[in-house]
């Protein structure tokens, strides 16, 4: 068939002058061969003797033995270059399948007469090689002349096409055949249904095998093979069987398509009974029958048979060691994998390129950078290292072990990239917390014209959202738009992830609801984002539509919806929702808790929220407690805030906001002694407060501000802006909450150290510099602050404008003089 052939897996058969080729490499010849060949035509005497240089040249055909081959030539010439048309195609055949094309051109445009055979043996040496306009050049030559299209010229072509990835003038070339009459031959016939098998057309390789006249082993095979590649897997295994009823026996590439097709059809037992049909025949030592039962129990979870027949191979080359060594990778089983490298190794097999692709793999999902390295040594070592199958597997190890430098350099010396060695540094960079990085890539990907694919969309996207970056975010949509990847659920999914973590829930509803296929992805998507911004009422609603969908809900569907309830302080809803977790089969996570405690908690229910951790079946983590501390800072509970920031601070001992939320506490309380305490342990273990951050972005570029903020450039228009919105404020009746101010000072000076946090030197900057349309978007790295909210939300009623403010836990969207959260969070 088509594919073996191209593959030096079947041996090409020139019927036409009744000799085999071989395959084998060229070994070099005695000298005693040289002289003995040579002294054997001499002894033919004067008289030229085509046929005995014609027995002679078959000869070194046999051996491929392409010097004698060429003593024989020269002695041919010595005589007066007087071969005949057989012996001068055998001869031309010797040059074509050792790829001397120099000198098989030079002989073909010296023969006195040329025939078919001529033309398909230098054809087939061309197309062998891959020298494909050189093979159709000659087609078009043999035509021109007139020479017969005989079914050795029909495979000869249909392999070009093959080889060309061409196959859609397949029909075109088949109307031809059937025009001439061949089209019952089972040897055409035959290469038609791999041809067909090719493209895909299943139906029209059927209607060729119906019509071959005389129909073998191998026009049956061709029928099976053509199934099992095309997915067809059931019409494969009822071909297989009608072919067994009819008395033909199968041979090692029939038993390979029928164990693909038992592999497609997910039956271990069919594929058991036929492998015991293998080991009647003799050919379970094959290797094409070998690896596809390989493929077979190692795919289907049968490990133990798959050992079991790895070891009693007699003869294993690299592609059963390198079959066994990525099922393992792939099925979890890194350190087995890796075990059976070493015993490949001892073996003195080499390694190939999938080989240590898949070693590669396993240590990845190992995170063994040492192994690694030692795999990387022996690719370079076996110059398999710029392989770009290689060269990606070690940008994804070194980029998911911590190590995205080395992945960026081995990128930068990749002389072939594709998509995959992008998408690879792309998500490394995102997992290293560089999102800025990750984006600039993907532009560069774009001005390279390398096609971007769901991943890349998927990935890209998540980098917008960690950075917060909507202009980015919008136009990573129009593009998914123009290729159609916005039909993909994972990039549709991932675009209302974005919209909701840039502040945007409208478009991020927009998304969900025009996209085909609603997935339990999407719909906890969708409730995350509602609850992310506040609207718990929105986020039960979907929630509900989700179970009338009948979508099961999961885990994170109920962090969503509990998280909801928590935003919203909707006790009872969410006390009934996380007993109704037990209906569907889920057992709470500390999740689950987390977002209790924080319900019971901001509600003022201290005891409930206490009593509910000490059910927790498990060690409570870090989160509860610190879901816990939060509410007692709320509630001014010293005690219970005390024992919860040392639990924290037992957990972790340098958690910055375990000492931040227990020194407010005892600010609040007016202890200030403890206060001091606090501070001085901060101190003296070298934990740092956080400094409150706020910014914006603007024209591309991103300002950032601290409070207190006086070195931007446009500081000046900063607070002039400032002034004016405190003085409306004022005039509006708006008095400072200087509680949020825990420290020693006079309200008055209070007040004005309000006017300066973060969040109003941003909003100021928005409103000098950016245009008077839109909403005003700005990202805090802390929880704002009750005054801060209190005068944005004012702000919002006088400028007539949306501000929209992110911070630590949530968004806030100020409107017309009210924020979303309903002043709850």
């Amino acid at each position: 068939m088509i594919r073996f052939a191209l593959h030096g897996r079947l041996r090409p058969v020139s019927g036409a002058v009744g000799y085999k080729i071989g395959t084998g490499f060229l070994h070099p010849p005695s000298a005693s061969r040289l002289s003995v060949q040579a002294a054997a035509l001499n002894g033919y005497g004067e008289d030229f003797d085509s046929h005995s240089y014609a027995t002679a040249l078959q000869d070194c055909v046999r051996r491929c033995d392409i010097l004698a081959g060429k003593a024989v030539h020269c002695e041919a010439l010595k005589k007066g270059n007087c071969l005949d048309l057989f012996a001068s195609n055998i001869l031309l055949n010797l040059y074509a399948k050792s790829e001397l094309f120099d000198d098989a051109s030079h002989l073909f445009e010296e023969m006195p007469q040329r025939n078919t055979v001529s033309f398909v043996t230098l054809i087939q040496g061309y197309g062998q090689a891959q020298h494909f306009e050189k093979a159709f050049e000659l087609l078009s030559q043999l035509h021109r002349e007139g020479h017969e299209l005989n079914k050795f010229v029909f495979t000869t072509f249909l392999k070009l096409l093959a080889g060309m990835e061409r196959m859609e003038l397949g029909p075109s070339l088949h109307a031809c055949i059937v025009k001439l009459g061949h089209h019952g031959d089972a040897f055409v016939g035959t290469a038609l249904i791999d041809a067909y098998s090719l493209r895909g057309d299943v139906s029209s390789a059927k209607g060729v095998f119906d019509r071959i006249v005389c129909k073998d082993m191998v026009s049956w095979t061709g029928m099976v093979t053509c199934f099992s590649e095309n997915e067809c897997f059931e019409e494969a295994i009822k071909f297989f069987s009608q072919m067994m009823r009819i008395g033909y026996k199968p041979n090692n590439y029939t038993f390979a398509s029928v164990f693909k097709a038992c592999l497609g059809l997910d039956v271990v037992e069919l594929g058991k009974n036929l492998h015991g049909l293998t080991l009647k025949t003799c050919y379970e030592l094959d290797l094409y029958v070998g690896v596809g039962l390989l493929e077979l129990y190692s795919t289907l979870g049968e490990m133990e048979n798959a050992h079991k027949l790895f070891e009693e191979l007699p003869h294993k080359d690299v592609i059963h060691w390198s079959l066994m060594i990525s099922r393992h990778a792939q099925g979890q089983r890194s350190r087995e994998a890796l075990d059976l490298f070493g015993q490949m190794v001892e073996a003195s097999i080499l390694p190939n390129q999938f080989t240590l692709a898949s070693v590669l793999q396993a240590c990845t999902t190992m995170e063994s950078l040492e192994s690694g390295k030692q795999v990387h040594c022996r690719a370079s070592k076996l110059g398999l290292d710029s392989n770009i199958f290689v060269s990606n597997a070690l940008m994804d190890l070194y980029a998911k072990c911590g190590r995205v430098d080395i992945s960026a350099r081995i990128f930068d010396r990749s002389h072939t990239r594709n998509d995959v060695s992008w998408n690879t540094l792309i998500v490394g960079y995102i997992q290293s917390g560089d999102a800025e990085k990750a984006l600039d890539l993907f532009s560069n990907m774009w001005n390279c014209q390398t096609e971007a694919t769901g991943v890349t969309y998927s990935s890209v996207l998540r980098a917008c959202s960690g950075l917060a970056k909507l202009d980015p975010g919008n136009q990573l949509h129009a593009l998914a738009i123009k290729t159609t990847y916005n039909k993909d659920p994972i990039v549709g999914n991932s675009l209302i992830d974005m919209y909701a973590k840039c502040g945007d829930i409208k478009n991020a509803r927009l998304v969900f609801d025009t996209m085909d296929l609603q997935d339990e992805v999407c719909w906890n998507a969708m409730i995350t984002g509602y609850s992310m911004h506040g609207l718990s009422g929105e986020a039960l609603r979907v929630f509900e539509m989700m179970k009338e969908q009948k979508v099961q809900p999961t885990i994170l569907t109920f962090v969503g919806v509990l998280s909801a309830c928590c935003n919203g302080g909707l006790l009872e809803q969410g006390q009934s929702y996380f007993d109704s977790m037990v209906y569907y089969g889920i057992e709470p996570t500390m999740e689950h808790y987390t977002c209790m405690v924080g319900l019971f908690g901001r509600k003022g229910h201290l005891d409930r929220a206490l009593e509910l951790i000490q059910k927790i079946p498990s060690e409570p983590s870090i989160m509860v407690w610190r879901a816990l501390l939060g509410a007692c800072v709320i509630h001014h509970n010293v005690e219970l805030g005390k024992v919860s920031a040392e639990k924290v601070l037992t957990m972790d001992p340098n958690d910055e906001s375990a000492y931040v939320l227990l020194s407010n506490i005892y600010a609040n309380a007016r202890r200030w002694d403890n206060v001091a305490s606090v501070r001085k342990k901060m101190k003296k273990k070298g934990v740092k407060k956080e400094p409150g951050m706020s910014w914006v972005e603007f024209q591309g570029s991103v300002h950032y501000f601290t409070v207190g903020e006086t070195s931007h450039p446009d500081g000046k228009l900063i607070n002039g802006m400032l002034e004016w919105l405190n003085m409306k404020a004022n005039t509006g009746g708006f008095i400072p909450n200087c509680d949020t101010i825990l420290h020693q000072v006079e309200d008055e000076e209070k007040g004005r150290m309000l006017w300066l946090h973060s969040e109003r030197l941003a909003l100021a900057f928005a409103m000098v510099r950016m245009p008077n349309v839109g909403p005003i978007r700005i990202i805090k790295n802390l929880r704002i602050c009750v005054d801060c909210h209190t005068a944005i939300k004012m702000i919002s009623g006088f400028v007539q404008r949306e501000i929209v403010v992110r911070d630590v836990n949530r968004y806030h969207h100020f409107r017309d003089g009210a924020c979303t959260c309903g002043d709850y969070w």
